[in-house]
């Protein structure tokens, strides 16, 4: 395989500073995104006098989404400092899978809150689980909302887990294919 430059000040047909502008974009704007879900998640409480109280430190669900949020927002801020420093964009390879790593915890983080809220919303009577939200409507309104954040973020690590895959394996020409080599193996 032949390594082909790619110049990142590159004009015309090459897009790579508008890919770039993007991609620092995208993590800055995934990191209020991350902090708006934690804020939001901690200080999500609330009292029942049949009950008591719930809050998010109960669920352990919700403390892995506030870990991953937090990871999130931490690598999200080097990231894209490190993403304007050329001797590491050189680097693709590193963006590349932390951005896959980031991107699949959140995955597993949302798919953990989203069982929690399905649980709480719907209950599970053959489980002897009730339903929750009827008696602490305002918690699980926030962690609706907590969610949907947590999966807006997530969207813009699949955007970033794919302009990071385009940038590490663009620098590699495509396979050559002889065509005598072609039409043996049709024929």
């Amino acid at each position: 395989m032949r390594r082909v430059h790619i110049d990142d000040n590159a004009s015309g047909e090459n897009n790579l500073p508008m890919l770039k502008l993007l991609d620092s974009s995208l993590r800055l704007c995934s990191v209020p995104l991350s902090l708006a879900t934690i804020w939001i998640t901690v200080t999500n409480k609330q009292d029942n006098t049949s009950y008591g109280t719930l809050k998010y430190s109960d669920i352990s669900g919700l403390k892995y989404m506030i870990f991953v949020s937090a990871l999130c927002a931490g690598y999200a801020i080097v990231a894209a400092v490190c993403s304007w420093v050329r001797y590491l964009m050189t680097k693709a390879w590193i963006f590349f899978i932390s951005d896959q790593v980031v991107a699949y915890l959140m995955v597993t983080s949302i798919a953990a809150t989203m069982e929690i809220y399905y649980l709480a919303y719907n209950g599970a009577r053959e489980d002897s689980w009730s339903q929750a939200c009827s008696s602490y409507g305002k918690f699980c309104s926030k962690v609706k909302l907590a969610l949907i954040l947590h999966m807006i973020t997530f969207g813009c690590f699949f955007v970033l887990a794919i302009i990071s895959a385009f940038r590490a394996f663009s620098v590699f020409d495509p396979p050559s294919v002889n065509s005598q080599e072609v039409y043996e193996d049709r024929h």
